[in-house]
């Protein structure tokens, strides 16, 4: 039997999504692809999980969707794409703060599923790619809409005109790494990472990651008042133990529970 294109493990509150296919460099295929949604709605909903961690085997990230792989239903390809991109919608919009753990090759929709994620660190190897263009094909798994939030309109084009290749400190540059590492370091650094987030109010940054996701829909008074209506749930969650703990001068521990 061959091993699961898509592993998830659990320590403690932090969760680690590994995509398993190291022989097509984590290219997923259409099983893979549903599985990583399912692992990613098994995460949201499990109650438990304060953070999670996704990688790939095998000292690389993930080559995108693999264009290659038969078998399956015969759909139309609109229903194929659906189905790809429910997995990368389920990703974006998980509660639980995500953290892309980039080793090796992130190449169209893997770069992608990496910037649906909420921080990504990546070794000094790493190489990404809107590698879309060679193809002959347009962008998706959600690049038309991250890429111009993140660097802009006149960036996105170019990173999608031109299909370069590009070394992880030129992504750095662009401001779509929140860490680069030593590969050596790369452990380390997101297992420190997954553990302050998982150690923080999980009720609070949930809405955190919401509220800035939901920032370039609408005026700015429809924001403030997002965030006031996710401010009266953080009132009657962790709010409360992080004021006794600052008044006692104490680290907080927070719980993400209803305090009423």
């Amino acid at each position: 039997m061959s091993a699961p294109s898509v592993l998830l493990d659990r320590d403690g509150a932090v969760a680690t999504l590994t995509l398993n296919r190291p022989e097509r460099k984590n290219a997923l295929d259409r099983s893979a692809w549903v599985a990583l949604r399912d692992a990613v709605s098994d995460v949201a909903d499990d109650g438990t999980t304060r953070a999670l961690v996704v990688q790939g085997a095998a000292d690389t990230f993930c080559a995108g969707a693999d264009t290659t792989a038969g078998g399956g239903p015969a759909v139309h390809p609109s229903a194929r794409m659906r189905l790809i991109t429910s997995a990368v919608i389920a990703l974006h919009e998980i509660p639980v703060p995500t953290i892309a753990k980039v080793d090796g090759d992130a190449v169209g929709a893997g770069w992608n599923l990496a910037l649906a994620c909420d921080l990504v660190v990546a070794t000094t190897r790493a190489r990404f790619s809107q590698i879309f263009a060679r193809r002959g094909l347009s962008v998706d798994c959600g690049g038309s809409w991250l890429l111009p939030r993140m660097v802009g309109v006149h960036r996105a084009k170019e990173l999608l005109f031109l299909p370069d290749l590009l070394d992880a400190a030129a992504v750095d540059r662009l401001g779509l790494v929140n860490r680069l590492v030593e590969a050596a370091d790369l452990d380390t650094t997101v297992a420190e990472l997954a553990a302050r987030i998982a150690a923080g109010p999980s009720i609070a940054l949930a809405q955190n990651k919401a509220l800035v996701n939901a920032a370039f829909n609408g005026t700015f008074a429809e924001a403030i008042a997002r965030e006031n209506d996710a401010q009266l749930i953080n009132f009657a969650t962790d709010a409360p133990i992080g004021r006794a703990a600052a008044a006692a001068r104490e680290t907080p521990q927070f719980e993400g529970r209803w305090q009423l």
